[in-house]
C-alpha cells in the first residue's frame, strides 16, 4: 500500500494549479466584489474549519445559477479557480462561483466518515452548504439551477453533496471520482484502498441505497450525474467508473443500458441514460488511455448543467448550442479596423491529446467594428473540435473565426471572447500572427 503522504500527492496530481489569484478577506458578511475571486469569512455553520472564496462575474443574470467548485487532495479554491475555466465561463453566463477549500493538512475532502455521509451529519458537507445558504440569502439564486462538480476528491465530494443534500443540488459532474460511500471508514482514515483499487463492488440496488439512506424519508427529486474517468487511472481505479454509472441510474430509477451511446472525440465513449439529449439524467464519459490526470472539460460541464442558456441580459446567446457548421461562403459585410487597430491575446490549457484556447479580440481603434472575422494558422497536428462566440473553418491549417449573431459589433476599446477545444499531436503552440477583417493585429 502507497505511503500515506505518497497517496495524498497522487490525488492532487489532477490539476495543474496556476498561480493564485489576489484574495480580498471580507470582515463582515455581505456581497462579494464582481469580477474578483473574494474570501467570504463568517457564512454559517463550518463544522470542519473550511474556507470560503466566492466567485461574482461583472454581469449576473437576472436569476443566476450556482456553482460549487471542489478542489483535489493538497489543492484548494484559489487554485481551481486558477486553474480551470469555470469562472471564465461565468463571466459568458453570469452564474456564481463557490469554490470551497480544505484547510487539513491532506487538503483533502472529508467523504469517508459517518458524519460526511449523512444529511446534517457534520463536517465538510454541512460548511458547503452553509456557503451556499450564504450566497442564496445575497443573491437572487435560482433555487432549481444549484450544482457541484470536482476533481478527484472534489469529484468524490461531488458524490457526497448529491447524496445528502438532493433537495440542493440539481445535478453534478465527476471527474475521476468515485461512487457515494465508497470511500467510508469508520477508524478515521481519509483513505480506503479497497475503494481507491476499484475493488469494492456493488449491486445497483445496494449503491443507490447508500445514497437513499443518507437522507432517509425523502421522497423529491433525485440531481442528475455526469461522470468522467480515465481508463488508465493509477489513482482511483477505473472500475470505480462502472460502480458510479450503476449508483446514480438506480437512484434515478434508470436502466442500466443506455439509451444513447457516442464518441464525441477520438478515444472518448459517451453514455446516456434516462434520455438521448445533452442533459440526460446521467451522461458517463469513457477517456481511452487517460490517467488520473485528466483534463476538466468545464464548457462540457456548464453545458449538462444548462448554466449556458443564463446568459446576462445584456449580452444574451443563441437560443441553441453554438453553430458547427462551416460559415456561408459570402462572409457577412464587416468593416475593417485602421491599421494596427486591433489586439489579439491567446492562451493554451493542454493536456496529453487536447487543448483549449481563449481567445481576446480587442478593437484599438477609435471607430466600432461591425461584423468580424479573425484569420490565423494553427500549428501542425491541431484540430478544432467544437467551439464557442463564433464559427470555425476549416477546422486545421489557415482557420477562420467569424462571429455569431450576438457578438458581430466590436466598440472602440471593446473587445469579444471566443475559444475552442482542439486535439493535437503534441505541438501545443499558439499561431505567430492574426488579422482581423484581413487587417494585421498585434498579439498581446
Amino acid at each position: 500500500m502507497l505511503p500515506r503522504r505518497r497517496r495524498f500527492r497522487l490525488l492532487g496530481a489532477a490539476v495543474v494549479a496556476a498561480g493564485l489569484a489576489a484574495l480580498a478577506a471580507l470582515t463582515a458578511p455581505g456581497p462579494a466584489a464582481a469580477a474578483a475571486l473574494t474570501e467570504v469569512t463568517n457564512f454559517g455553520a463550518n463544522p470542519s474549519n473550511l474556507r470560503m472564496y466566492l466567485y461574482v462575474p461583472n454581469t449576473v443574470a437576472a436569476r443566476p445559477g450556482l456553482l460549487v467548485v471542489n478542489h483535489y487532495c493538497t489543492g484548494s479554491g484559489p487554485a481551481m479557480y486558477s486553474g480551470t475555466q469555470f469562472a471564465a465561463l461565468a463571466d459568458r453566463y453570469g452564474y456564481l462561483v463557490v469554490y470551497p477549500s480544505v484547510t487539513r493538512s491532506s487538503q483533502c475532502f472529508d467523504v469517508s466518515s459517518p458524519q460526511a455521509l449523512r444529511r446534517d451529519g457534520g463536517s465538510d458537507p454541512v460548511g458547503i452548504k452553509s456557503m451556499v445558504d450564504y450566497v442564496r440569502q445575497r443573491y437572487p439564486v435560482d433555487a432549481d439551477r444549484i450544482f457541484a462538480t470536482g476533481v478527484s476528491s472534489g469529484a468524490m465530494m461531488t458524490n457526497v453533496l448529491l447524496g445528502d443534500y438532493p433537495d440542493v443540488f440539481s445535478a453534478g459532474a465527476a471527474f475521476a471520482g468515485v461512487p457515494f460511500g465508497c470511500f467510508a471508514t469508520t477508524n478515521g482514515s481519509e483513505w480506503n484502498s479497497e475503494c481507491a483499487n476499484g475493488q469494492v463492488v456493488k449491486t445497483p440496488q445496494q449503491w443507490g441505497d447508500l445514497v437513499r439512506n443518507a437522507y432517509p424519508g425523502y421522497s423529491g427529486r433525485r440531481p442528475r450525474m455526469q461522470l468522467w474517468h480515465g481508463t488508465n487511472d493509477e489513482t482511483l481505479r477505473y472500475p470505480n467508473f462502472t460502480e458510479e454509472i450503476k449508483q446514480w441510474t438506480n437512484v434515478n430509477g434508470l436502466s442500466q443500458t443506455p439509451a444513447y451511446t457516442d464518441s464525441p472525440q477520438s478515444g472518448y465513449t459517451r453514455t446516456r441514460y434516462g434520455g438521448t439529449g445533452g442533459t440526460a439524467t446521467v451522461e458517463a464519459i469513457s477517456m481511452q488511455g487517460v490517467s488520473h490526470n485528466l483534463p476538466v472539460d468545464a464548457a462540457q460541464a456548464v453545458r449538462f448543467f444548462g448554466l449556458d442558456t443564463s446568459t446576462p441580459p445584456t449580452s444574451p446567446p443563441p437560443t441553441s448550442a453554438p453553430p458547427t457548421t462551416p460559415p456561408p461562403t459570402t462572409p457577412p459585410p464587416s468593416t475593417p479596423p485602421p491599421s494596427g487597430g486591433c489586439r489579439v491575446a491567446y492562451a493554451v490549457n493542454a493536456w496529453n491529446t487536447g487543448l483549449t484556447a481563449s481567445v481576446t479580440i480587442t478593437n484599438t481603434a477609435a471607430t466600432a467594428v461591425n461584423g468580424w472575422s479573425l484569420a490565423f494558422t494553427l500549428p501542425a497536428g491541431q484540430t478544432v473540435t467544437n467551439g464557442w462566440n463564433a464559427t470555425y473553418a476549416p477546422t486545421s491549417g489557415a482557420v477562420t473565426a467569424r462571429n455569431v449573431s450576438y457578438n458581430g459589433t466590436i466598440a472602440p476599446n471593446g473587445s469579444v471572447d471566443i475559444g475552442f477545444q482542439a486535439t493535437h499531436t503534441g505541438n501545443t503552440g499558439k499561431p505567430t500572427s492574426f488579422t482581423l477583417n484581413g487587417t494585421a493585429c498585434a498579439v498581446a
